[in-house]
């Protein structure tokens, strides 16, 4: 039969003390109310970190839409030496999925006395599907419109809003280096019609960048080619190691940009801005688990009787600190198993429980006409949750310490004489 220690088992009997009298009734509540604030801790914690995962892999995977995992550059902004070269060392790495080429320059776009900052990049129509998933599914057309010679432009929806233009209108683009004549020197201006939009859900994109064909690309910034590769891979989190390794490995005087490096800013905020929010809901489990102190006082000043009689039938301090051990532990490993339940619970539903939620306040919590995204998104990960689990569990246990050794230090013939 197996028998556990009876260290567990009082500490167990303390853990579901009956509220046979005012007091223990108390103590129960007490420590009822920190095993609640230690789950709601717990459960907020996890919430709160996997929806603000959630709204970072789609903000994420909106901007890998636009822009590529990798992107190889001639340095100087030149044209690349040998385009087939890059092509077929990138694709030789394993890790490498697709490559395409493309020219990237900074410009003005025209229309009327509307004046815009574009970013204009020049592409192949017939290889950008296998870099950026803005031309997959029905945007894949629009593209298709771009044919050399065509001097057509595709613009981001935001873009040809602001500019007030639709397809079929003509803008003028202005490049950065003008041509000089007897007369000083003089803006090269190309007109251009628009073919197309597109949408790719990232504001940053859609309000600043003009896509043309790569030939009329080179013949508008006068470059003998494409100035750079854009690659795409198996796995984007391996995009920096990739790009290490492709620095080593292809062939000429070469800048290799990852997407991580590209959008460094962003991405540091928006770490920071988690780190925050995990340092601050902490501290709501730190209070909860501390409540566990003035819980464990409490009983021990009520069972110094039952101390006093253990410590006469030959029990040893370390044995009675181990009682008060477990009884707050026990109240730290079900209030966070509850929490962890909670939490994942919500944040697995999360896409069910908010429109529910709207619908029965009659309000809606992302209007669509103001956030770039109008839904709650949730991305629960093990490296957050496993991380709030231990660190609750690691506060309820270091709250029972000082409780549990005041206990240990209980004099049997004091806390026996007015029995």
């Amino acid at each position: 039969m197996l028998t556990f220690p009876y260290e567990l088992r009082i500490g167990w009997r303390y853990t579901r003390a009956g509220r046979t009298t005012r007091r223990n009734g108390f103590i129960s509540f007490i420590s009822g109310v920190s095993m609640l604030g230690i789950a709601l801790g717990v459960a907020a914690l996890i919430i709160v970190l996997s929806v603000m995962n959630g709204f970072q892999k789609e903000v994420r995977d909106r901007m890998l839409g636009v822009v590529s995992h990798i992107e190889v550059y001639a340095n100087g902004g030149q044209a690349l030496p040998d385009v087939g070269l890059t092509l077929r060392q990138a694709r030789s790495n394993p890790e490498v999925v697709g490559a395409a080429p493309f020219i990237a320059a900074q410009a003005l776009l025209a229309r009327g006395e509307d004046m815009k900052g574009v970013m204009v990049r020049g592409i192949d129509p017939a290889q950008e599907h296998q870099v950026t998933d803005v031309a997959t599914g029905a945007q894949a057309a629009v593209l298709a419109q771009l044919v050399p010679g065509g001097f057509g432009v595709v613009l981001g929806s935001e873009l040809a809003r602001s500019l007030g233009v639709r397809t079929g209108d003509r803008v003028t683009l202005v490049a950065p280096s003008g041509q000089v004549t007897p007369a000083g020197v003089v803006p090269r201006l190309k007109q251009m019609t628009v073919v197309g939009t597109f949408d790719s859900g990232h504001f940053e994109y859609d309000s600043a960048l003009a896509m043309v064909h790569v030939d009329d690309a080179a013949k508008i910034f006068r470059l003998e080619g494409p100035s750079g590769v854009r690659l795409k891979l198996r796995d984007l989190h391996q995009a920096r190691a990739v790009a290490d390794v492709l620095a080593r490995s292809l062939t000429g005087d070469l800048y290799i940009r990852d997407w991580t490096r590209q959008n460094r800013t962003w991405f540091a905020a928006v770490q920071v801005e988690k780190r925050m929010m995990f340092i601050i809901l902490t501290l709501i489990v730190a209070v909860a688990a501390f409540n566990l102190v003035s819980t464990l006082v409490m009983t021990v000043t009520d069972k110094r009787a039952d101390i006093a009689i253990l410590r006469t039938l030959g029990a040893s301090p370390a044995s009675i600190m181990g009682i008060f051990v477990v009884q707050g532990a026990m109240v730290g490993v079900i209030g966070t198993l509850a929490g962890l339940l909670l939490g994942l619970g919500i944040a697995f539903n999360i896409d069910v429980i908010v429109p529910a939620l709207e619908h029965a306040l009659g309000a809606t919590f992302l209007p669509q006409d103001i956030y770039l995204i109008s839904r709650m998104p949730s991305d629960p990960q093990q490296a957050d949750i496993v991380p709030v689990a231990v660190i609750a569990l690691v506060l309820a246990f270091a709250a029972t310490l000082y409780p549990s050794w005041r206990a240990s230090r209980v004099n049997p013939a004091e806390a026996l004489r007015y029995e």
